[in-house]
């Protein structure tokens, strides 16, 4: 049941951020909606880069109890990533006849989280993981 909960309260708070994250872009852009797919660039990448930090902690031999690693990984940063409004953006980008941008923006997605991923979990290791 701790389980359930962990991952319970990890979705709900990684959902909230995840919407203060695309408000306070549009807020800062005027509220020009055209630039909320920066807001899901900036969760997918960031929300990968904590992903590599933890599975890099993890895999260096750091320990977290399982209720905080599922609170983490699978509620928070579930929530806060979000790949099917990555691909809802890709289709409104390519329906506004801005082909280039949505390949853009796809590429820079993916690519920069999957570096960004890489990149914290080799910093991990080189820490030592657990200390």
């Amino acid at each position: 049941m701790i389980i359930w909960l962990a991952i319970a309260l990890g979705g709900a708070l990684g959902a909230l951020t995840r919407y203060g994250v695309s408000q306070a872009v549009i807020m800062l852009n005027d509220s020009n909606q055209a630039t909320a797919p920066l807001a899901t660039v900036m969760v997918n990448v960031i929300g990968s880069g904590l992903m590599g930090v933890i599975y890099g902690y993890l895999s260096a031999g750091g320990m977290l109890s399982e209720a905080l690693r599922v609170f983490l990984m699978v509620g928070f940063l579930g929530a806060l990533t979000t790949f099917s409004t990555f691909s809802m953006d890709i289709m409104v980008i390519i329906d506004r006849g801005a082909i280039l941008h949505a390949v853009v923006y796809a590429a820079v997605s993916v690519a920069g989280s999957v570096l960004i991923f890489m990149l914290a979990v080799q910093m991990m290791r080189s820490f030592g993981g657990a200390g």
